[in-house]
C-alpha cells in the first residue's frame, strides 16, 4: 500500500513539474508592445536606389523598378492590417511612426542550366531602411539598415527539383509580401 501511494505522488509531482515547466517557458503569440502602443503611421516609402551609379560586377544585378516603394508602403499597411496588433493610423494620433526607404532591389542569378548556361533560378532581394520612432517622446526605438524581403523563383519548370515556373512580377510581388511580413514581425515582436 505504501509502495502505490509513493508511486502516485511521485507520478503526480512529476506531471504537476512536467505542466508547471510547460506553461511557464515565456512564450505568448502576443505582441510585446501590447497595452504601451496601439497604432502606426507608416510613412510613404522613399525610393533611395541610386540608379545613376556606375556599373561594376558586383552590382550588375541591380534594377530600377518603377513604383516599388509605393507597392512596398502599400503590403506594408495591409500586413499590420492583418496582424491587427498594431491599427494603422494617421500621422497626428499615431503612437508609433515607421520610417522606410527603398536602398536596394536585385534580381540575382541561383543556378543555370547545364547545356546552355541560361538561367534557371533567380532570388529577387529587396533592401530597406528602416527606423521606427515613439511619437508621445519623440524617441527612436529601433533602426535597422539593410533589411531585406527576398524571394526565390524558377524561369522554367525544373522536373529534378518538382518546381512550378513563376513569373518575375509575381516573384517581386512575393519578395515584397516577405519584406512586410517581417517588417512587421521586427516591430510587434522585439525580440
Amino acid at each position: 500500500m505504501k509502495k502505490r501511494i509513493s508511486l502516485f505522488l511521485f507520478l503526480f509531482a512529476a506531471g504537476f513539474l512536467l505542466t508547471a515547466g510547460l506553461t511557464g517557458c515565456g512564450y505568448t503569440t502576443r505582441s510585446m508592445l501590447y497595452g504601451k502602443y496601439n497604432t502606426i503611421y507608416i510613412t510613404p516609402f522613399l525610393n533611395k536606389v541610386d540608379i545613376a551609379e556606375e556599373s561594376f560586377s558586383a552590382n550588375k544585378y541591380r534594377i530600377y523598378r518603377p513604383m516599388l516603394e509605393t507597392d512596398i508602403t502599400k503590403k506594408v499597411v495591409n500586413r499590420y492590417l492583418f496582424d491587427g496588433n498594431l491599427k494603422p493610423a494617421k500621422e497626428p494620433t499615431a503612437d508609433l511612426v515607421l520610417k522606410g526607404e527603398l536602398i536596394e532591389y536585385r534580381k540575382d542569378p541561383l543556378s543555370y542550366t547545364n547545356d546552355t548556361d541560361n538561367v534557371t533560378e533567380y532570388r529577387i532581394n529587396i533592401y530597406v531602411n528602416l527606423s521606427l520612432w515613439d511619437t508621445k517622446e519623440n524617441k527612436l526605438l529601433w533602426q535597422e539598415n539593410n533589411f531585406n524581403g527576398n524571394y526565390s523563383y524558377f524561369t522554367s519548370e525544373n522536373l529534378n527539383q518538382a518546381s512550378v515556373r513563376v513569373s518575375e512580377a509575381t516573384a517581386v510581388n512575393n519578395a515584397i509580401e516577405d519584406l512586410a511580413r517581417r517588417i512587421v514581425e521586427r516591430t510587434v515582436e522585439q525580440w
